[in-house]
């Protein structure tokens, strides 16, 4: 039983909650901009890139440095919304996907010739698992910070959607944007709230992953099919399906390698990042809306 526990279980839920902070910047974007943006992976990787370089100038701890990092790619993504998006509000939706891709592209190669494309740890040295409850539970320091801080970051959303005034707005423009503006909301002051909120969150989830794995130009790449299918799984426009859908997909994946009948993986772990695909599409196919019925695709 502590074998599933310290091995499949754990992992799952440090995996899910670096998937439901990716899955939240995606959904609110989706749910207020009416786009899926596809540059939201290299957000995320450029936002660890900031907080790397912040670790190597000033000697701070990974999620200290996530701080600045946030705040930085929060005002360059309010820039690149005035270039590449901005333009686009009232055209054809494939446009604005379009351009995030080709956002997307342009970041990555950014990233590439400033930082290079050698993967880099955030943290120095090898983090042990620590004993816990007599030595039942092996948890390392690492994955408690994840927990702690996904959760706290979690709490911040939920009172930011629910208690303050630019959070009612969102929702009411995520619900209607013609009669949001009719009540007379901001609905430009909204998408740039958005940006904020979905560039912090994006860049919450890629230090989490640094901290748990390293930091590589494709690692936001590689995160973007599970965080979509789990913005799908919850339902797209709905924060709080999408950390539900993050945490049903990073525990499911990790699951799929347990040994459920007998004793090989139920699943090669070279193959689980096909869980999430599969996932999403039975989503789309069975309930378009999602697990909180969100927009449908």
């Amino acid at each position: 039983m502590w074998e599933f526990v310290n091995f499949y279980l754990i992992p799952g839920l440090v995996l899910g909650c670096i998937y439901a902070l990716g899955a939240l910047g995606i959904t609110l974007t989706f749910g207020i901009l009416r786009f899926a943006n596809f540059a939201h992976g290299e957000v995320m990787m450029l936002g660890t890139y900031l907080a790397l370089t912040m670790v190597w100038l000033f000697g701070l701890h990974p999620l200290l440095a996530a701080l600045p990092a946030m705040a930085l790619t929060a005002l360059l993504m309010l820039g690149l919304d005035r270039a590449f998006f901005r333009p686009f509000r009232s055209a054809p939706t494939i446009i604005s996907v379009i351009a995030s891709f080709g956002l997307m592209l342009m970041i990555r190669s950014a990233v590439q010739v400033i930082w290079g494309t050698q993967p880099r740890p955030i943290l120095p040295g090898v983090q042990r698992p620590q004993a816990w409850l007599d030595g039942a539970i092996l948890l390392a320091p690492k994955h408690v910070w994840i927990l702690l801080a996904t959760l706290a970051i979690m709490a911040a959303i939920h009172l930011l959607l629910t208690r303050t005034r630019i959070g009612k707005a969102m929702r009411a423009v995520a619900d209607s944007p013609e009669l949001a503006r009719l009540t007379g909301i901001p609905v430009e002051t909204v998408i740039r709230a958005t940006w904020v909120v979905a560039a912090a969150t994006a860049v919450a989830a890629g230090v989490m992953l640094a901290i748990d794995t390293q930091v590589e130009t494709m690692m936001g790449f590689k995160m973007l099919l599970p965080m979509f299918a789990a913005a799908i799984l919850g339902g797209i426009g709905r924060p709080f399906g999408a950390v539900a859908g993050g945490l049903v997909i990073g525990v499911a994946e990790e699951l799929s390698a347990y040994p459920w009948l007998g004793t090989a993986p139920l699943l090669n772990p070279a193959y689980k990042s096909g869980i999430a695909f599969a996932i999403m599409v039975a989503m789309l196919v069975w309930r378009p809306s999602g697990l909180f019925r969100g927009r449908v695709l």
